[in-house]
């Protein structure tokens, strides 16, 4: 229990495994969902309400006394400080590519204690597949030739430099917290985002990706905080441990953060 003014309940065992059923069966509603009939945009804008007001329900059941902050909920609503334990949701994360029947979209669940994000899942339903802090995946091993993961449709202006610099392939993806899982996935390596994200975004992924041994932090390799009173997050890099000083070195060199 987060009572606001004493001690804050820490993260246990029960919140990792509660994190990774809500996203899973917020996942198997999208699925059967997309059985009915809607398509495109229709069927993405009943995807997100239903796998909101499905993670409300049960948060709301399991976890009466934390504060729950949601993509779907009233954005303008901020918190008034990140501490305490503060659950993190996207309830669908790569809506257009929902939508459109393609796998890359996710259902995320986090919960960041105190700003940290330690508790995180994130359902990967189109690849049969969810990623939590519960049985976070071993490290992967790191190939030769890095892979970059980039939006399909907005990649950044920086993308052919940094790529350049590390030696990188450049690979296309939808949502952001696939991108995320590919690296944790060992499907990539490096993932770089400077033009601004909400935290539901990378809450979750962020929390699996820091389990798993990975590094994720700000451009300038600040540690990365959550459920601060603005939800907006400007930038944020997830890569193999072994790639952080290139990575970062190269963001530098391009001018970013700045």
């Amino acid at each position: 229990m987060d009572d606001h003014t004493g001690g804050t309940a820490p993260a246990g065992a029960d919140d990792h495994e509660a994190a990774a059923a809500f996203a899973a069966g917020a996942g198997r509603a999208l699925l059967a969902l997309r059985q009915g009939g809607l398509v495109g945009r229709a069927l993405g804008a009943e995807g997100d309400r239903t796998a909101h007001a499905l993670l409300m329900a049960v948060l709301a059941d399991r976890f009466p006394h934390d504060r729950v902050r949601s993509e779907e909920a009233d954005r303008d609503v901020a918190l008034r400080t990140d501490r305490g334990r503060v659950w993190i949701v996207d309830p669908l994360d790569g809506t257009r590519e929902y939508g459109e029947g393609r796998a890359d979209w996710a259902v995320h669940v986090a919960l960041a204690v105190d700003g940290v994000p330690v508790v995180g899942a994130v359902a990967l339903p189109g690849l049969d597949a969810v990623l939590s802090t519960a049985h976070p995946p071993p490290l992967p091993e790191r190939p030769a030739v890095p892979r970059m993961v980039v939006s399909r449709s907005r990649p950044p202006a920086f993308v052919p430099l940094v790529a350049g610099r590390i030696g990188a392939q450049v690979v296309q993806m939808g949502s952001a917290g696939a991108k995320i899982a590919a690296v944790v996935r060992g499907e990539a390596e490096v993932y770089v985002h400077a033009g601004g994200q909400y935290e539901w975004d990378s809450a979750a992924p962020v929390a699996v990706a820091l389990a798993t041994g990975l590094h994720a932090s700000r451009l300038d390799g600040s540690p990365l905080r959550y459920a601060r009173p603005d939800p907006w997050l400007p930038d944020l890099v997830v890569c193999h441990p072994s790639l952080t000083a290139d990575v970062l070195g190269s963001l530098a060199a391009a001018g970013l953060p700045g």
